[in-house]
């Protein structure tokens, strides 16, 4: 077909997809009618949902719609956008009057479908004003006029299936007797689909249901999958806490999309803030992209932030000065090693400064310890090498001499921005800033800046949700929450145990690095390396790849990255262990024309580009496809990150591999369907 017969053609069609919206339109108007007791402007909104209907969205209209001006809500409507409890309004009354009606509508609807495993943040409260041009917001209502419904409506992120709307409406119909369904009468309705066995109540598959949803998030972009909140996992998002609450569980159980669903859910239910806090600075950005998505209503009430640069502005905010500076404190520390640390008896022990400064960063300053005898009979949780009282009075002497040229050179170390916020966190007479605070991957924070958290709600009902799992620490050093003060009793500690990211051989290669490091968890637990868990996906796969030279290895790798489907880059990640192997593998990637994102400037929404960063960026990520390229062996340090425990020279080498061993198997469990590890044989 010529150029002119194809525009021809879609001008045709063009025009008969106008005269049938046309039809469409003029057949909801006469519907419309029907209900007589409504006013005009009621009757063209009512007119615009049905509109819908012949769309595949499913409308419920209050029976006494329009006779009742006091009703909570006059429409359940169910589309792919999800569940929306709609009110209209003809006059011009403040919409504070409807509010409290329609909320009690939505809290009703949204119990209803968290009984199918639907997530509450797909359930939308919208006041509509007839006659009117508006699209605002009053909390987590929507108000929009007449004429911006429908197409506010329409350009929702899809949530829900065909047949999850379906079903969806079949429930609320049931649930809500008064609702009667409505729609455009053009065509017979089709014979209702028989009775399947296994039904558990004669109208749909919950099961099935939950499966289909599954699988679609699958197969959609990975920031969508990021997102999914299992069916099963409803009931701990809208959870009431008595007091502080943990959840925990291996990697893939979900953690991080429960914690954003309840970030979501609390920003509903309260009139304050949410504080969502993490210790990495590059997940805030990914992880209010994903809460607009999610729940755009209530997404400026969340607030994203690295734990260091909230506790700055918390600082700067009380006219508290903050003189930070990382490079000027490295400098002292430095200084101090030469002057005191490297003719000590610790350079026997471990002769590389580095991890004697990871001593003073997670042990003392760390747990905000100030004199020498709280350090001497301090636990050094997840710290291997045995130091007797002569070590820890060399660490002391090491330590106070750093403080000492650090504050000769007046600035400020990490450490001390927590320090100085906890004590003026402590010291507040005002009510707390924030309703809830919600802390992920907190097996990453220090002592000090977990109960600088927890300062800030205390132990109130929702207060304080602390997310995390001890298998992923990636840094030095650790504590238990007894530590910081806080008690996790009964079910407030919940634990996942179904992982629902990787595949048993994705999985089952991660576990084999860190099978024989046994851990302590936050509750003071000690914990096999190799966890049980229940999987729910199968079709992952694990390729492994070995050459004789590293140039060899790197065309493999190129090989496999120009072999994905297309746009499949967009799913992908290359991890690698340091920031000097980040930047060999942005050259390479650059050279050979594939396009790269670096981690550090990822914000969460799609780009047809390699995600390029280190294991400990990777973190709280997750990507379709993984490449570790040279996995098996850690530039600097010379030591097989995958080497079994016990093989090393000394209890400070052991911990280092142990710890490294860690990143790897964080490394690997972020991918879902393909995880490629490639080698370089030696000798």
């Amino acid at each position: 077909m010529g150029a002119g017969g194809a525009a021809s053609q879609r001008t045709q069609e063009a025009r008969r997809q106008e005269r049938l919206l046309r039809e469409q339109w003029h057949a909801a108007r006469r519907q419309a009618l029907r209900w007589d007791t409504a006013g005009e402007g009621e009757q063209r909104v009512l007119a615009q949902l049905l509109v819908l209907t012949a769309r595949g969205w499913r409308l419920l209209v209050d029976r006494r719609w329009s006779r009742t001006p006091a009703a909570d809500a006059d429409m359940l409507l169910v589309g792919p956008g999800g569940v929306f409890v709609v009110d209209v309004t003809a006059g011009r009354e403040p919409a504070e009057g409807h509010a409290p009606g329609l909320l009690a509508a939505t809290k009703a609807a949204e119990s209803a479908v968290a009984s199918l495993g639907m997530s509450p943040v797909a359930v939308q409260p919208v006041l509509v004003f007839a006659g009117q041009r508006l699209d605002a917001s009053l909390g987590r209502i929507r108000l929009l006029g007449e004429h911006e419904i429908g197409p506010v409506l329409l350009s929702q992120r899809h949530r829900l299936r065909a047949e999850s709307v379906r079903a969806i409406a079949d429930h609320l119909e049931r649930v809500f007797p008064g609702y009667a369904g409505a729609a455009i009468d053009q065509r017979p309705a089709p014979a209702p689909e028989p009775h399947r066995p296994g039904s558990p109540d004669g109208l749909f598959d919950v099961q099935g249901l939950r499966d289909a949803a599954l699988e679609g998030a699958r197969r959609a972009p990975i920031e969508q999958w990021m997102t999914f909140l299992h069916p099963d996992q409803v009931a701990l998002v809208r959870r009431d806490w008595s007091g502080p609450a943990r959840i925990s569980g291996p990697a893939g159980t979900g953690k991080t999309v429960v914690a954003l669903h309840r970030a979501a859910h609390l920003a509903r239910r309260t009139t304050g803030r949410i504080l969502y806090v993490t210790f990495a600075n590059n997940l805030p950005r990914v992880q209010s992209t994903f809460l607009k998505a999610m729940a755009p209503a209530v997404a400026d009430r969340v607030d994203f932030r690295s734990l260091h640069s909230w506790a700055q502005e918390f600082l700067q905010e009380r006219g508290i000065p903050v003189r930070l500076h990382g490079d000027k404190a490295e400098t002292a520390f430095s200084l101090a090693w030469k002057n005191v640390g490297r003719a000590s008896r610790l350079a026997a022990l471990d002769p590389a400064p580095t991890y004697w400064h990871e001593e003073i960063d997670h042990v003392i300053k760390g747990r905000g310890l100030t004199r020498f005898e709280e350090y001497a009979a301090v636990p050094r949780r997840r710290r291997r090498a045995s130091l007797h009282r002569t070590h820890r009075q060399a660490v002391w002497e090491l330590y106070e001499a750093y403080e000492a040229l650090r504050g000769e050179r007046g600035v400020h170390d990490f450490n001390d921005v927590l320090s100085l916020a906890l004590a003026e966190a402590s010291r507040r007479r005002e009510g707390p800033p924030y309703a809830a605070v919600i802390v992920d991957e907190v097996q990453d924070l220090t002592l000090v800046g977990v109960r600088l958290l927890h300062a800030l709600v205390g132990d109130v009902p929702n207060g304080l949700l602390l997310v995390g799992d001890g298998q992923q620490t990636v840094y030095p050093g650790g504590f238990r929450l007894t530590d910081a003060g806080i008690d996790i009793r009964g079910d407030r500690g919940q634990v996942l145990r179904t992982n629902y990211r990787n595949s048993k051989q994705i999985l089952d290669a991660a576990l084999t690095v860190v099978a024989d490091d046994a851990f302590e968890d936050l509750d003071g637990v000690r914990t096999s390396g190799r966890r049980d868990v229940d999987l729910t996906y199968h079709d992952g796969d694990v390729v492994r790849v070995t050459r004789p030279t590293v140039e060899a290895h790197d065309r493999e790798l190129l090989d496999a990255l120009r072999s994905l489907p297309e746009g499949a880059l967009a799913d992908t990640a290359l991890l690698c262990p340091s920031m000097r192997a980040v930047g060999d593998y942005q050259r390479l990637l650059t050279q050979a024309g594939i396009p790269v994102c670096q981690l550090e400037h990822y914000d969460g929404r799609a780009v047809d580009a390699v995600k390029l960063g280190t294991y400990r960026r990777a973190k709280g990520l997750e990507f379709k496809n993984v490449f570790l390229p040279r996995h098996d062996t850690v530039p600097g340090h010379g030591t097989p990150a995958g080497t079994p425990a016990g093989t090393e020279t000394s209890e400070t080498a052991r911990e280092r591999a142990e710890l490294l061993r860690s990143r790897l198997f964080v490394a690997m469990t972020r991918a879902r369907d393909l995880l490629w590890l490639g080698s370089v044989t030696t000798g």
